[in-house]
């Protein structure tokens, strides 16, 4: 079984050095078995949240499951208060202690669930096209084939009482959206969102290609240019001078704007400016005085 999945996963090439972030659910212990079969040389990470009883000797499950298969075993805590934005503050906290390029358990499961709660949310195109292949190794996978996997060595994966939690909007989408959805269409819709996924993110890596060669400080350029690669294009430019936070769709337009001719500036993030001077887009602002 183990062969037959690794056929749909996308590892690093084999003795490359791999961090997983490994929760002890039957997905991320999958990761872990299976990012050792490929050949890598894998430290699993376990996150304890500290958010309910009894969490911390879910690490006892991954440091097991290390030991059997011969990966190295790292745990970390942090803390998360109860309140408001639960869901988003639990991962940013999980992410903060762990490596850039930590590979995650992630299925075709959760990347149905992704893109109807970004639809939910209004994203675009990049929302759309969902979690990426370079850090989600098994999102080719089903739910269904993680139990399945861990039922057939012998493993016995953490249930996290969270995952039934209906405050968290992931949670009711997986329980009470999907179901409803497939009940609809009398079929297995999170394959098809799956594949719509895949199918977006391939024409949003062209647009984005294409967007370079656009210099979003040439205003006359950027007014002339199919708005689709021109949002991208500004998007791309102002991240850098906002401290990496991207620009919403209404700030790009007001940008827009400037660029044909419609005003001469805007307010762009936390005091940043854009102005129009002699045909160029010039960021001013908080350490900011270019035509970048």
């Amino acid at each position: 079984m183990i062969e037959d999945l690794l056929q749909r996963c996308r590892f690093p090439a084999p003795g490359s050095s791999v961090s997983c972030a490994v929760s002890g659910g039957a997905d991320s212990l999958s990761l872990l078995v299976l990012a050792v079969a490929a050949g890598c040389e894998v430290t699993a990470i376990h996150v304890d949240h500290g958010i309910r009883v009894g969490s911390a000797a879910e690490a006892d499950v991954v440091a097991d499951a290390c030991h059997r298969f011969g990966a190295q075993f790292r745990a970390e805590r942090v803390s998360v208060e109860p309140g408001p934005n639960l869901e988003a503050r639990l991962r940013a906290a999980r992410f903060a202690v762990l490596p850039d390029d930590v590979l995650t358990g992630h299925t075709a499961d959760d990347q149905a669930e992704t893109l109807m709660l970004h639809l939910l949310r209004g994203s675009g195109l990049a929302g759309l096209a969902g979690m990426r292949r370079e850090r989600h190794p098994i999102i080719e996978l089903r739910r269904t084939e993680t139990h399945a996997l861990c039922a057939s060595i012998g493993l016995h994966p953490v249930q996290d009482p969270s995952n039934a939690d209906s405050r968290m909007r992931r949670n009711r989408v997986r329980h009470e959206l999907l179901p409803l959805a497939d009940d609809i269409a009398r079929r297995d819709v999170s394959e098809l969102l799956a594949r719509t996924a895949s199918l977006l993110r391939d024409d949003e890596d062209l647009l984005e290609r294409l967007s370079l060669a656009i210099d979003p400080s040439d205003a006359r350029a950027l007014a002339r240019a199919d708005r689709p690669l021109a949002v991208r294009a500004v998007r791309r430019w102002l991240a850098p001078c906002l401290g990496g936070y991207v620009p919403d769709l209404d700030t790009v337009e007001r940008v827009l704007d400037v660029a044909r001719g419609s005003s001469v500036a805007c307010d762009v993030h936390g005091g940043v400016r854009v102005r129009r001077s002699q045909q160029r887009l010039v960021v001013s602002g908080p350490e900011n005085d270019s035509t970048r």
